[in-house]
């Protein structure tokens, strides 16, 4: 009888359920102003299925999110989705609001540490901030993300929004979130970093 409930519960679908890509960020991956399948997140899970990956795709995206509220956020994610590869496109806000740089960069470093420690893979999606910030404030902010890849040997997106941002027809009327014409674009410039922790995270 034991035996008859031990192979139950081992072909159950819990025990066979897809691994999971988490994306962790704000309001340009949460899809604000678009319909709900027009977001670059969902152009992602349909590529996925697409293309025969055998990934769940989960959303914890919240617009007006920080690095800090993502930082409190993460520990649970991980604990209740046990992703294979997290997306991290935080710290946007927190530059619009010219918050310290020393609190982003540790708070990214901490969402990145949590998530290595969790045996995930990370795919850090950089940001980039009006210069009218200060020249020494953008620069601070641009070069965070580029050396904590370098420090924890990240695959990493210089800047998510480069092929967008500089094409009003690209970008909602607000200048801050792209529309759903450049979601696709957008997914275009991730993949190349995304794919091989895709294979990879697959083998194990």
């Amino acid at each position: 009888m034991i035996v008859a409930i031990a192979v139950l519960l081992m072909n159950t679908p819990m025990a066979f359920a897809a691994p999971v890509v988490l994306i962790l960020g704000d309001s340009i991956s949460a899809g604000y102003g678009l319909e709900r399948n027009e977001g670059w997140v969902a152009l992602l899970r349909a590529r996925l299925e697409a293309q025969g990956y055998g990934y769940r795709v989960i959303n914890a995206s919240f617009s007006g999110e920080t690095t800090t509220g993502g930082l409190a956020r993460l520990p649970r994610a991980l604990k209740q989705h046990n992703p294979k590869i997290v997306i991290l496109e935080l710290g946007g806000n927190d530059g619009l609001r010219g918050l310290p740089l020393k609190t982003s960069r540790d708070n990214l470093i901490k969402l990145v540490e949590l998530t290595q420690e969790k045996g995930a893979k990370v795919l850090l999606l950089g940001m980039k901030i009006p210069p009218n910030y200060g020249k020494r404030y953008a620069q601070g902010f641009e070069d965070t993300y580029r050396t904590l890849a370098r420090q924890y040997k990240l695959a990493w997106v210089p800047f998510f929004l480069q092929e967008v941002i500089l094409n009003k027809d690209l970008m909602q009327d607000d200048g801050l979130h792209p529309t759903a014409a450049a979601q696709p674009i957008m997914l275009k410039q991730l993949w190349p970093m995304l794919e091989p922790l895709l294979r990879t995270a697959e083998k194990n």
